[in-house]
């Protein structure tokens, strides 16, 4: 739960710090402007994934399923700063799938929380095999960093990408394949 009282205080505190006029017309207002999109940005904190990963579909086809090009955007914990990009999940079924809007559910608890990209795509392969026990799971992360394209290194279009397998997809280089290439249609 954020506190809001708190952040509206450290906003002040960062305006002052880097030689503001907390009062100037245009900064009215923008500690309570912060506060309130950090409820928003930082939701995550308050969710659980597996609560949406629950509602699930009894299936004969065990074929892999992909949700591609899940957009989300997630804030890094070093630097305070955006990372965004597309998150591409798949899953080989064990007799059940969860409604699609679901993974892209997952991907917003995780990403709606100061964070790193490589602990990010963990968390998501994570919820997916512990509530799914699917037989495989590959999960792929493309990101832009900002902390890296507006300051320090300034490279902008980098992108950063970032993979987790298991099951069958550890195992079968043709199912990673296979997912690579679904992924770039």
């Amino acid at each position: 739960m954020v506190d809001k009282a708190k952040v509206e205080e450290a906003i002040k505190l960062l305006l002052e710090g880097i030689g503001e006029d907390v009062n100037r017309e245009g900064l009215q207002g923008t500690p309570e402007r912060i506060a309130r999109m950090c409820e928003e940005i930082y939701g995550g904190l308050d969710n659980e994934a597996d609560e949406h990963l629950q509602k699930q579909f009894h299936v004969e086809n065990n074929e892999m399923v992909l949700e591609k090009d899940i957009t989300f955007y997630s804030m890094c914990e070093h630097h305070l700063m955006p990372f965004y990009g597309k998150a591409h999940i798949a899953y080989i079924p064990n007799g059940k799938v969860t409604g699609l809007s679901k993974l892209a559910r997952t991907v917003d608890v995780y990403a709606r929380r100061p964070q790193i990209q490589e602990r990010l795509t963990v968390q998501i392969a994570d919820a997916l095999e512990r509530v799914l026990t699917p037989k495989g799971i590959m999960v792929m992360l493309e990101a832009e960093h900002t902390c890296m394209t507006m300051r320090g290194i300034k490279k902008p279009g980098s992108k950063t990408v970032t993979t987790v397998t298991r099951g069958e997809f550890k195992e079968n280089m043709e199912l990673q394949k296979q997912f690579l290439a679904m992924v770039k249609d």
